[in-house]
């Protein structure tokens, strides 16, 4: 485990492992004062900068942190087994809001809640299931109420396939091969909702399209932190004539977009606006990015937890929400953003809220 303290970004040694388990609580917990709140984050495996899903998660701590006049603090997850134990740490110091990006510590996650009745917990990308008595349901059967019998812990959930559906209708307006691309760090779900709202959108614009799609490593450490490996990746696909590729790989697909600009060919972002995110050599192919608004929502939510309008369990995040959680980014240059795209955009996002289009339906061919 990396410690990244807040005030000078110095590394220091981490605690000891100490084992979660409890009783659960039926009442939600009393919310924490505003001024002097402490609020931590474990970052899922990888880096912190990562220019997309741990940075911009953690952004949304410090905005809510510096609102209230509180602090903040991170912790850097090195390997998935440390999870609990880092996530242990913060509830040792006293800290009354923990959150955890990433689907991986989910389980973590939800032992410590339950195990903390006193702690507020924020799991990004983390869809709480649990049986009747409260306990992980490996099974995905979910019988218990998890808002009731975790008041303590909500999920945020984003739907990936709304904005990867964007992107697709971007990618296959923009083809002029007829083949593109998408890399994955690794089987995971947020990255999987993206492919197939990908999949989808670019069929849309042309049935006829090729998607060619890969995954960096099964291991989520390597295959979200492997720029070469994703260069190499796309490198690939660009010699199989895709001219527009989409990166759903956290760091690897850093290498990917890298790639794509070496070739001269278009690039699509992912998680938050890369454009802006991401060093000239990945970003200057860059038209668009398919955006959920972690930074917002993330800052949101810890805003809840002391206004006293938390919600617990799983809370889904889409187009629908106020203001709308997904999206993309602005075009560059301007005007690749078309009246024809626009219009294509505008009515699938329509249909994304009015649930007459299901951007995550099985890909078709």
């Amino acid at each position: 485990m990396r410690r990244n303290r807040v005030t000078s970004l110095a590394v220091i040694a981490a605690a000891t492992s100490l084992a979660v388990g409890g009783a659960v609580s039926a009442q939600s917990p009393s919310a924490p004062a505003g001024a002097g709140i402490k609020i931590g984050l474990v970052t899922d495996v990888g880096k912190l900068e990562d220019k997309s899903f741990n940075e911009f998660s953690y952004q949304g701590v410090i905005d809510a942190a510096t609102e209230l006049g509180g602090s903040y603090d991170v912790i850097v997850t090195e390997e998935i087994a440390d999870y609990a134990a880092n996530i242990q740490t913060f509830i040792d110091e006293g800290y009354q809001v923990v959150v955890a990006p990433g689907f991986l510590s989910g389980s973590d996650t939800l032992a410590a809640a339950k195990a903390n009745p006193d702690v507020h917990f924020i799991g990004v990308d983390q869809n709480i299931c649990v049986d009747a008595e409260g306990n992980n349901d490996p099974t995905f059967a979910c019988a218990g109420d998890a808002a009731t019998l975790i008041p303590n812990y909500q999920g945020i959930l984003f739907a990936e396939a709304q904005p990867g559906y964007l992107a697709g209708i971007v990618a296959g307006t923009l083809s002029e091969s007829g083949t593109i691309g998408a890399v994955g760090g690794t089987n995971v779900p947020a990255v999987l909702a993206y492919r197939d709202g990908y999949i989808n959108g670019a069929k849309s614009v042309n049935p006829d399209i090729e998607v060619l799609y890969q995954e960096s490593n099964p291991d989520p450490v390597i295959g979200f932190n492997d720029p070469e490996r994703g260069a190499e990746i796309a490198g690939q696909m660009i010699d199989l004539g895709a001219d527009v590729l989409f990166q759903i790989a956290g760091a690897t697909g850093e290498g990917a977009l890298e790639a794509a600009c070496g070739a001269g060919i278009h690039g699509i972002g992912v998680d938050v606006d890369q454009k802006q995110s991401l060093p000239e050599a990945s970003s200057s192919c860059i038209v668009t990015s398919a955006e959920k608004k972690l930074q917002a929502t993330v800052k949101s939510v810890i805003l809840s937890v002391v206004d006293g309008s938390f919600q617990a369990g799983p809370v889904r995040y889409n187009a629908a929400s106020t203001p709308p959680a997904i999206g993309l980014s602005p075009f560059t240059p301007p005007e690749i953003l078309t009246p024809e795209l626009q219009a294509l955009l505008d009515a699938a996002t329509a249909g994304f809220i009015d649930g007459s289009l299901d951007p995550a339906a099985a890909p078709a061919g």
